[in-house]
């Protein structure tokens, strides 16, 4: 039976360090708390790593978080040849905060892309120094430079961001703002994450159950750094933090 882990990022994405207490280790040695402040990998979002703090002050150093057989059970992924803590030991969880904070910066930084891009999204991926998203484009004719600038107008605007749930009814009735072509946001328990930007979601607004930034102004410098053709219609773009280079 999986287990529910209370997902605490959901709730504050800023908070790098948290008390857990062990539930359950699975046949991989894979751990599961009651609550967590590491994200599991999901929407193209890479799991956090960092380190459990035990109270004899040893560490359980952690390469990767995963979602188990629901996306309510977080398991956490310990190095190789790390001690495996007991069922009901207490633990300090540190998070690799500067990891994570590139990765909301990033991800933040595709949720602009798609207000810039407006189209079809056929695939993700966030990263620490590059992502990528993937559009169906049929006839598209920008460039980088474009691209880029308007992404800087959006992150200039210093527009806030924040979280709001809807009920599948109330999604159903605004399919617009399901940006993905093929996949669909879960909502096995009627309710649904939007990550809006914007007073009153003037900017965007569409499901998403990862970490991001407050505010756009935090992103930071960023552009694109490549568009590349992936078949007829499909453009991937890739966002790199920094400025566009010259050449």
């Amino acid at each position: 039976m999986a287990h529910t882990v209370k997902a605490l990022f959901r709730d504050d994405a800023y908070q790098p360090v948290a008390e857990g207490t062990v539930v359950a280790i699975n046949d991989r040695g894979g751990i599961i708390l009651d609550q967590t402040c590491f994200y599991a990998t999901s929407g193209g979002q890479p799991g956090d790593t960092g380190f459990f703090e035990r109270e004899d002050g040893s560490k359980i150093e952690i390469a990767a978080t995963v979602c188990g057989e629901t996306k309510e059970e977080i398991i956490h992924v310990p190095s190789p040849g790390q001690p495996v803590p007991e069922i009901g030991e207490k633990l300090t969880l540190h998070i690799d905060w500067h990891r994570r904070y590139k990765l909301m910066r990033m991800h933040t930084a595709c949720h602009l892309l798609t207000v810039v891009c407006p189209y079809p999204i056929t695939g993700a991926s966030v990263g620490e120094e590059e992502s990528r998203v993937d559009f169906d484009i049929p006839g598209f004719d920008s460039n980088k430079a474009e691209i880029s600038e308007k992404l800087m107008e959006l992150v200039a605007g210093n527009h806030p961001i924040y979280v709001e749930t809807i009920s599948a009814a109330e999604l159903a009735a605004s399919p617009g703002l399901i940006k993905s072509k093929n996949v669909r946001p879960p909502t096995g328990n009627g309710s649904i994450r939007l990550v809006c930007i914007g007073k009153d979601a003037s900017v965007d607004s569409q499901p998403c159950g990862g970490t991001h930034v407050t505010e756009t102004q935090e992103v930071g410098e960023i552009h694109i750094g490549k568009i590349e053709n992936k078949g007829r219609e499909n453009r991937r773009f890739r966002i790199r933090f920094g400025p566009l280079p010259a050449n």
